[in-house]
């Protein structure tokens, strides 16, 4: 079982790139961000016709979230995190496929910081920890996949001192994605990949690809009896280089139908891993 999470920064408007990478890669579940379009503008028609089916939430002009299903329909269970009712923005929905239970997710980006919107994502991060904690007392296979809009270490990071200020590097967003993964989550790119510099996100700006000067923001948290089941993770991150593409790539992980014995990348994920930017 493949699943996938890709930000696509504007799903209508990066449809066809979309469409092509489903039909070059064929994941058996991919959970998108940055839909930046309203829940009756998302492109269920052209996804259903490559053989997806789809739950979203849309919002207008900003965030979004979607889970897509190879040849079936994802059970939605959730469309927020618990904890603020208040809260309207599109960033996370849950449901299940095959057995296992997905967390399609979007976390606040948090700029600047201090200030409101690094509060907001503090509290938002700190839903995520609480909600988390209650999926693993169910013991069910769990998967928590998506940006989480924070570098987690100095590995995961092009130039780590041209990020110290920033909200996807400060400390106390550190903090709560090392308590997150604490709980018991596996973080599958670094179990199979535990001392490479992988990304998954290159800026638009200041020739960010090309200089390979990219980030890892996009995580797979895998639930123990989930982790078990590991046999290899990575990031299509030719995606990248692609005319019109979104400034994040591809991440994926592959899943065994039972326990595997020795976790290791794919031959195509490890040719991902190694491309540079234009090759």
């Amino acid at each position: 079982m493949r699943i996938a999470t890709f930000n696509v920064n504007g799903v209508n408007g990066r449809l066809q790139a979309l469409l092509d990478w489903l039909a070059e890669t064929k994941p058996d579940v991919v959970c998108l961000q940055e839909l930046k379009a309203p829940s009756n503008k998302f492109p269920s028609g052209p996804l259903g016709e490559a053989g997806y089916g789809a739950v979203w939430r849309g919002q207008s002009r900003w965030n979004g979230v979607a889970i897509l299903a190879r040849k079936a329909t994802p059970v939605e269970t959730r469309r927020e995190l618990p904890g603020e009712e208040s809260d309207s923005q599109s960033r996370y929905i849950e449901a299940a496929v095959n057995g296992v239970l997905i967390g399609c997710l979007y976390a606040p980006n948090g700029n600047p910081a201090p200030g409101p919107k690094f509060n907001y994502k503090m509290q938002w991060l700190a839903r995520l920890n609480a909600h988390a904690k209650s999926l693993l007392a169910t013991r069910h296979p769990v998967i928590l996949i998506g940006d989480f809009n924070v570098i987690p270490t100095d590995l995961d990071v092009y130039k780590p001192s041209s990020w110290r200020d920033d909200a996807l590097m400060h400390p106390d967003a550190q903090k709560a994605f090392q308590a997150l993964v604490a709980q018991g989550w596996t973080d599958a790119l670094r179990k199979l990949h535990p001392d490479e510099k992988i990304y998954t996100f290159w800026d638009y700006w200041r020739n960010a690809w090309a200089r390979d000067a990219g980030l890892r923001i996009d995580h797979a948290l895998l639930s123990r009896s989930l982790a078990k089941r590991l046999v290899a993770a990575g990031v299509d991150r030719d995606t990248r280089g692609r005319d019109g593409a979104s400034d994040h790539a591809p991440m994926w992980i592959e899943l065994s139908d039972k326990a595997a014995a020795k976790p290791a990348s794919t031959s195509r994920g490890a040719r991902a891993r190694r491309a540079r930017p234009g090759a």
